[in-house]
């Protein structure tokens, strides 16, 4: 009988030792688990971090590594959706003239063309005290067609086309008959109306493809508003650029 004891405490007493050499072994395995798990958490969280570091030096042109760069892309703008899903502005140009950087909390609208760009993002420039502020709170147009930005600060285009004119001179015109004047006439109008149209697109191109502007509505006018205006004289630095034309015989 104490034969068949000892071996069955000797068995127990195996048996024991197993289960806590078992369970020591399930608790390293644990143990080496979890220290596997939060090592794959740490590599995943600073694999974001310098990829987010990354994409926002990209994306800021240098400026920034953690997206503090001053002029954020549109699509990092929730004006940029907000107006994207809610569609154009309409204004006058009363209501346009409002939106000129000097009431707190309106960003800065300019228009091209009756077409309205949010250009706060050119604080700089078209904020107060900028170099273009001129150019907010209303359309215009003509300035950037001709570079008089103190004269043509209007949307009024008529007879802007002159200065892409010839001055007429008697006597070298007179070396071409009537019709041969009249026609040379029709092309040299259809051409400036051409660089006209070219020279207007190109700024309305530019804002429109700006990473930094956006656009945002439309100038709504009163039919036949411009007749209800004087006529615009040609500012005097485009008059002093225009020439006559080459003789006909120097052609």
């Amino acid at each position: 009988m104490a034969d068949s004891e000892l071996r069955q405490r000797k068995a127990k007493a195996d048996d024991s030792k197993d289960k806590e050499s078992k369970k020591l072994r399930t608790r390293t395995q644990e143990d080496d688990d979890a220290g596997s798990f939060r090592l794959d958490v740490l590599r995943v969280l600073t694999f974001l971090f310098l990829a987010s570091c990354g994409l926002s030096y990209v994306i800021s042109s240098g400026e920034s590594f953690f997206w503090g760069m001053k002029n954020k892309p549109n699509y990092m703008k929730p004006d940029w959706w907000k107006a994207k899903f809610s569609g154009p502005i309409y204004l006058t140009p009363d209501e346009l003239s409002k939106y000129n950087g000097y009431e707190k909390g309106k960003p800065l609208y300019l228009a091209v063309n009756g077409t309205i760009f949010d250009v706060s993002n050119g604080l700089n420039m078209y904020g107060v005290g900028g170099s273009y502020h001129f150019f907010v709170g209303r359309d215009a147009s003509r300035a950037f067609v001709s570079g008089c930005f103190k004269e043509d600060l209007t949307a009024d285009m008529r007879g802007i086309e002159e200065m892409y004119l010839p001055i007429d001179d008697p006597e070298i015109d007179s070396m071409w008959t009537a019709a041969e004047m009249e026609e040379m006439r029709k092309k040299e109008m259809e051409e400036a109306e051409k660089r006209v149209y070219e020279g207007l697109k190109h700024w309305v191109d530019f804002f429109t493809n700006s990473p930094k502007y956006q656009k945002v509505g439309y100038l709504v006018r009163e039919e036949g508003w411009q007749e209800k205006l004087p006529m615009p004289e040609l500012c005097k630095a485009n008059q002093d650029k225009r020439k006559r034309r080459i003789p006909r015989d120097q052609q």
